[in-house]
């Protein structure tokens, strides 16, 4: 029974996480991206050039976004992420071997007036690349 109740206990923490990291507010998008990749026991190679301040809504859709391609990623797969802001907008872009059951994404970045695109090619793998739209 004590077990099941510490097994429970590690689940809801994880979901926990999952909802509201709370590296956003104490070390950032890229320590959370990085943290993730490193718990799914995945390598990644980060490049964040943004901070932390923008609303958590916009934050949290592109850690999601990171998480569940790291979720859909093959054994061997070495993954990338990339985030900047250009032109008013938060851009992502995640590479790496996974499959491209990755379109259901869609919905949660057009909610927040974004856009997401999912490509394939054999010799480069899958791409998810998205922007979503930042105030001043």
């Amino acid at each position: 029974m004590g077990r099941d109740v510490q097994q429970a206990l590690d689940e809801a923490a994880r979901l926990a996480q999952r909802i509201h990291p709370q590296l956003f507010e104490a070390d950032g998008l890229a320590v959370a991206l990085r943290s993730a990749a490193v718990s799914a026991d995945i390598p990644a190679s980060v490049d964040v050039r943004v901070d932390s301040t923008y609303a958590p809504e916009i934050l949290r859709t592109v850690y999601v976004c990171w998480l569940e391609s790291l979720e859909q990623a093959g054994g061997d797969a070495r993954t990338t992420a990339t985030v900047r802001e250009e032109n008013g907008a938060l851009t992502f872009e995640f590479g790496g071997e996974w499959s491209t059951r990755l379109d259901g994404l869609r919905d949660r970045v057009e909610a927040l007036g974004g856009r997401l695109t999912v490509e394939s090619d054999p010799d480069r793998g899958t791409y998810v690349s998205g922007s979503l739209p930042v105030s001043s």
